[in-house]
């Protein structure tokens, strides 16, 4: 079954407001143009779920898109603040967030439970955190097996989940490479799934390296290919991560109304990712260009 569409068709069709929709992707692999159309489309009463925020947070939030936020880290990376999600965890500006906080492992946790359709999933890494003590959600409970007790999370299942990578065939079998984070089980506990790639490639490629498929195609609802589509953040063998980008955008977002304008100068005056980059400029990307380094082929060679 061929599930190539467009970035607006699957957004559209496969998000609802208020619905929970996980973006994931871990220092690269970013889904940026899907969060991008989710603003485009001016989605709203959206809950994020993201274990690593950074500017599409923001401006999702700059977007109105969110009321509730599911996370971990919340800074954007190492280029500064995220000032749009400070206004409204720090002084409620313009509205609060409900924000459900976790470790990087009660995240992964949670994503696991959720792709193994279990109720919850214990972690021993809360023992001594004051952070089971602020979130009513992690839980203690009886080591049924005698041993002391154990910390839990619960289940993550998004309504939908969007993940990036770097190619697919058109029917929707995944593949990437390098840091893979938790790609697998966000897409495996999402109720749908929308994978952006670099590029859909013929399935004769995909079945070349069947090791690198990291998503089946079969909880695939939809596959989209978008070119640059984790800018500013990188895609591994494709292009390097955009430092310059994220920390003007710490800069810019000290100001609410510069990220208001922003917004509409860059996602609501584009058509789509393409109107988005074409803004950036022709040359943006030749700082951003990366060397070869092949990894050495492997014989998948059977009985003659």
């Amino acid at each position: 079954m061929d599930k190539t569409t467009s970035l607006s068709e699957a957004i559209s069709t496969h998000l609802n407001d208020g619905d929970t929709v996980a973006l994931e992707g871990f220092g690269h692999l970013v889904p940026v143009a899907a969060a991008h159309e989710i603003i485009r489309q001016k989605f709203s009463n959206l809950t994020l779920a993201r274990m690593s925020c950074d500017v599409i947070v923001d401006q999702l939030l700059g977007g109105n898109c969110l009321t509730g936020l599911i996370a971990a880290f919340v800074a954007n990376s190492s280029a500064g603040s995220l000032y749009e999600l400070r206004r409204r965890v720090e002084h409620s500006d313009p509205e609060p967030l409900w924000f459900d906080e976790y470790s990087h492992g009660g995240m992964v946790a949670r994503y696991q439970a959720g792709a193994s359709k279990l109720p919850f999933q214990p972690i021993a890494s809360y023992r001594g955190s004051d952070l089971a003590q602020k979130n009513p959600r992690i839980r203690s409970v009886p080591d049924p097996y005698g041993g002391s007790p154990i910390y839990v999370v619960p289940a993550l299942n998004p309504d939908l989940t969007v993940i990036h990578a770097q190619r697919a065939d058109s029917a929707g079998n995944v593949q990437a490479w390098g840091m893979l984070g938790i790609q697998t089980e966000a897409a495996f506990a999402g109720r749908r799934l929308i994978v952006t790639v670099e590029e859909i490639v013929d399935e004769s490629i995909i079945r070349s390296d069947p090791n690198r498929t990291i998503v089946p195609s079969h909880i695939v609802d939809a596959v989209v290919e978008v070119p640059r589509g984790a800018h500013p953040h990188a895609v591994q063998g494709y292009y390097d991560r955009d430092d310059a980008f994220s920390r003007d955008w710490s800069a810019l977002a000290r100001d609410a109304e510069a990220v208001k304008e922003w917004l509409q100068t860059n996602i609501h005056d584009t058509a789509d990712h393409e109107g988005f980059l074409e803004l950036l400029g022709a040359d943006h990307f030749d700082t951003l260009g990366i060397r070869d380094a092949y990894s050495t082929p492997v014989n998948y060679g059977g009985r003659e």
